[in-house]
């Protein structure tokens, strides 16, 4: 009998401390990085906390600014771009993997774009990775890995050709041809 009790005052004492908690977890996982709402939710969760207690935290954390999903999605399509990792469509589908939703991953798209030149940073990543590719030097499947790369990181295909039909006129014209 002495067991069942011990066990009844535990489960009490757990769930009293659980919203404390869980917003400790919470803080302390947003000191490490931002997150999104649904980033953090899916991490409390699986933490084991209860959805009144990951409610709780995250209210908490909107409301002192420290959960944002607009500036969350701002900062990472920024530092996505800025990295040359993510364009475009791509870049929109990480914000959505993200819990993002489409019209603030828009906003936040837009913004965070806003001062970078998509020539200039697809000649920063080709020059980062593909210094010395000479476009008309080279053979059609070195072509290709050099388009599917750029595709991969979210440019379109036009974009992508116009780019490398003028980088080859611009070294064509720099070897004195």
């Amino acid at each position: 009998m002495t067991k069942a009790v011990t066990r009844k005052k535990t489960r009490r004492k757990t769930s009293a401390a659980e919203p404390p908690k869980a917003l400790q977890k919470a803080l302390a996982l947003l000191t490490y990085r931002d997150h999104s709402e649904a980033e953090l939710t899916k991490k409390l969760s699986r933490s084991g906390f209860s959805p009144d207690a990951v409610a709780g935290a995250l209210k908490h954390c909107r409301e002192y600014g420290y959960l944002d999903d607009f500036r969350f999605a701002r900062q990472r399509a920024h530092a996505l771009i800025t990295q040359g990792r993510a364009v475009g469509p791509k870049l929109m589908e990480d914000l959505r993997k993200r819990g993002i939703e489409e019209e603030t991953a828009r906003r936040a798209i837009h913004e965070a774009s806003e001062d970078v030149n998509e020539d200039d940073l697809l000649t920063i990543i080709f020059e980062k990775r593909f210094a010395a590719f000479n476009f008309q030097k080279a053979r059609d499947n070195e072509k290709r890995r050099v388009i599917n790369y750029l595709m991969r990181r979210g440019f379109s295909l036009p974009t992508v050709l116009k780019f490398l039909r003028k980088k080859g006129q611009d070294h064509y014209h720099d070897d004195g041809q």
